[in-house]
């Protein structure tokens, strides 16, 4: 099951990788000087990015947590 477990490390890490974009989109609105609602707006375009790399992280522990366990 060393497969598993490396292909759930895999996931984490896009994941990862996920969330660190949405930082880093969040971070480029806020430097623009966007009006509030504009700012809203623009961080409401990244929450599907966010909940999405987020589950996509847990799944992949999940993985390895299991590939751990069958091995």
């Amino acid at each position: 099951m060393q497969w598993m477990i490396w292909a759930g490390a895999l996931m984490s890490v896009i994941g990862l990788l996920g969330l660190l974009l949405s930082i880093v989109k969040v971070a480029k609105a806020r430097k623009a000087g966007l009006s509030d609602e504009e700012l809203r707006a623009a961080v409401q375009k990244v929450v599907p990015l966010n909940l999405g790399a987020l589950f996509l992280s847990v799944i992949g522990l999940m993985v390895v947590m299991v590939g751990i366990s069958l091995s």
